[in-house]
């Protein structure tokens, strides 16, 4: 009985468990992979002749051109409004034209707005005019200030901060009125 199970626990080294020796497994692993990578035999260039290698997942486009091909797809698909249904009234009230010399104010504001460019952040202190860069300070009131001016007390801060405390308090703790009891 010693002998059958030092001779099934001992295996040669060249073989599996199934019996097939290593190098012929690792032959079959091979002929697998090989049999599933395609490489192709020439490379293809973009269909934009932009002079780079396109590939068949992107319809034989480079990736900036396929990028550049999805972004007007995407661009030039139809938007699809909604529209609310309104349903129809028993009353028929008439309709005042729109006069063309009025404009409406907020069409002003909204031109006004796309007018003025957005105005960079300052990387200067306000009040010292000091490079900050990255390491400045924003301030309630709207400045950047470097490590000396960042505190209220040394940049003369407009911000109302005791205003701004009681408002806060006042949000977060309403008041409550018990109702009065009517006396008999």
């Amino acid at each position: 009985m010693v002998a059958t199970e030092s001779s099934s626990l001992l295996q040669p080294v060249g073989s599996f468990r199934s019996g097939l020796p290593v190098a012929m497994a690792q032959e079959s692993w091979k002929n697998e992979s090989e049999e599933t990578v395609h490489t192709p035999e020439a490379p293809i260039l973009c269909v934009n002749n932009c002079g780079f290698f396109g590939s068949s997942m992107t319809n034989n486009m480079c990736s900036k051109c396929y990028r550049d091909f999805v972004k007007v797809t995407t661009m030039a698909a139809p938007v699809v409004e909604k529209k609310a249904f309104t349903p129809a009234s028993s009353s028929k009230t008439p309709l005042e034209p729109a006069k063309p010399d009025e404009v409406p104010a907020a069409a002003v504001e909204d031109k006004q707005a796309a007018q003025e460019p957005p105005k960079p952040p300052s990387n200067r202190c306000l009040s010292c005019r000091k490079k900050v860069g990255l390491t400045g300070f924003q301030c309630r009131c709207g400045g950047t200030f470097c490590s000396t001016h960042r505190y209220t007390e040394a940049h003369d801060c407009t911000f109302d901060y005791k205003k701004a405390g009681r408002d806060q308090i006042a949000k977060q703790n309403p008041v409550v009125i018990a109702e009065k009891i009517n006396k008999i």
